[in-house]
């Protein structure tokens, strides 16, 4: 992806797709490179816009334009709060993952509607703290609607070799080490589908700042549960180098779908609209909200406080 391009860029993208190595699209032009500075940081790569048939679409490397940021160090809530504050409303997160399923063959797709939080508390997961509370539902982590216009897309790419699995449990670990082999026949055990270091607190985060968020995962590896050999990172590079080219057009007809509706209630998550607005409203009496903590919500949603 070149970075010597504009740093300004006057509409705003509704769609943006997450993950290191998926920055070059066909069909899809860099037009500028932007640089938002948050109250939570900088994000962790410049968030770049791409055009195709005149939508932007950003696109925002995970863990840094050189894959440097280890899964704890990537600044989350930069991220979230970087693309919200330039207009996306909808993100679509690609991962490379584990299977913890036999059905689920190294290069098949997940669409995943669950998530296990095995995190330790070492990565921030919220926005609302430090003098403002805000306490938002995360029953169903992934956005529905979303997850079915992947469905749509991968269906019909079937014939491509395309293999998606339309729902599943992802079991997100802290990392950056893989499993043991006894915590991956556990995950088996709870219910688990996958395992990636990612998910979380992404998707915690996409849901505080009213961001329709779903991910597309994609399967490197066994983890260690069965008795072939053991994952490892050459195993990871081997086959998302194999199943790049259906990786990337998969994401390419999921923003070519998404592009169509550019405007639609669905890309603008407006079902998400005043979800946690009202969740940090309700909590927090005004004697008790501290004026450092709202001048962060305030970056969130412009004109929050207002009367």
């Amino acid at each position: 992806m070149p970075i010597d391009l504009p740093s300004h860029f006057d509409s705003k993208p509704a769609i943006v797709i997450g993950g290191t190595g998926l920055g070059a699209i066909d069909g899809y032009t860099p037009v500028a490179a932007l640089h938002p500075v948050t109250p939570w940081g900088k994000p962790s790569s410049p968030i770049f816009i791409l055009e195709h048939a005149g939508v932007p679409i950003a696109f925002l490397a995970r863990h840094g334009l050189h894959h440097q940021l280890a899964p704890h160090e990537v600044p989350a809530r930069a991220n979230m709060a970087a693309l919200r504050s330039i207009g996306v409303r909808s993100v679509i997160a690609f991962s490379a993952v584990g299977s913890l399923r036999e059905e689920i063959k190294p290069m098949d797709f997940v669409v995943p509607d669950q998530i296990i939080d095995r995190t330790k508390g070492v990565r921030p997961f919220t926005f609302f703290e430090g003098g403002v509370v805000g306490h938002v539902g995360f029953a169903d982590p992934f956005d529905a609607g979303l997850g079915r216009v992947v469905e749509r897309c991968a269906a019909a790419m079937k014939g491509d070799g395309v293999t998606l699995h339309t729902a599943g449990t992802v079991v997100c670990m802290e990392g950056p080490q893989f499993s043991t082999r006894a915590e991956s026949n556990m995950y088996r055990a709870w219910g688990g589908s996958v395992i990636n270091m990612s998910a979380l607190p992404e998707a915690k985060l996409a849901r505080e700042a009213e961001l329709a968020y779903q991910m597309i995962c994609m399967a490197t590896d066994y983890d260690c549960w069965q008795d072939s050999e053991d994952v490892d990172v050459a195993m990871v590079m081997k086959f998302m180098a194999a199943n790049s080219a259906n990786a990337k057009h998969l994401v390419g007809a999921v923003l070519d779908e998404l592009c169509k509706l550019e405007n639609s209630d669905l890309v603008l998550a407006k079902h998400w609209a005043g979800s946690a607005q009202g969740a940090v409203k309700f909590m927090t009496k005004p004697a008790g909200r501290d004026p450092e903590a709202m001048k962060r919500i305030e970056y969130l949603f412009p004109g929050f406080w207002a009367e």
